[in-house]
């Protein structure tokens, strides 16, 4: 939990010492010495690997591979496979249980460069839609050709291309404008025909 919460949170090498003293306890309690040093190489060889893809890789690879390692080492280092899949299912618990401390404490900044902060809102200065296709709601128009559901629209002597929500509509048919979402413009037939 402090292990994976130091490199979630900045605080500055505290969680990691923390991480290490238990983790330490935890292989010197059940492996004999040449056997305690195997394991700890094997589980910071797959600490190394989490923190080279969130520093260097960014694709999530070698995290799952450092994951695992960890996993495989604490399994592999208890006594009994019941000991042994208590103590995994500690470590992912315990992993889980770290997310906590983003609630609490200040968010590393590493983790900003592979995550999109910015939202693509109108208030951010993002707009999908054309500003002209929102005043085409409720207009009257003609189906230039047929729609099965996609098709081209005549409205005001301006083509567009629309969609009429699963209903075919015939070349030439009267048609209006329902809704419009961004670049995609809504039509209904007109009732009349």
């Amino acid at each position: 939990m402090f292990l994976i919460g130091e490199l979630l949170v900045n605080m500055r090498g505290f969680f990691g010492l923390i991480g290490f003293g238990f983790i330490t306890v935890y292989f010197s309690s059940y492996l004999s010495t040449d056997m305690f040093i195997i394991m700890m190489l094997v589980y910071f060889l797959g600490i190394a690997l989490i923190v080279i893809d969130g520093k260097i890789v960014n694709d999530g690879t070698l995290a799952m591979i450092g994951g695992a390692t960890t996993i495989i080492a604490v399994g592999l280092s208890a006594p009994t496979w019941v000991s042994g899949l208590y103590s995994v299912i500690g470590v992912i618990l315990g992993g889980a249980a770290s997310l906590l401390f983003l609630k609490v404490f200040k968010r590393r900044e590493m983790w900003t460069k592979i995550t999109l902060v910015d939202q693509l809102s109108s208030e951010m200065g993002y707009n999908s839609m054309k500003e002209t296709y929102q005043s085409l709601v409720g207009e009257e128009g003609e189906a230039l050709t047929d729609m099965r559901p996609v098709g081209t629209i005549v409205i005001a002597g301006e083509e567009y291309s629309a969609v009429s929500n699963g209903q075919w509509i015939s070349k030439g048919d009267q048609i209006h404008v329902v809704s419009v979402d961004g670049t995609k413009i809504l039509v209904k037939k007109t009732q009349d025909n």
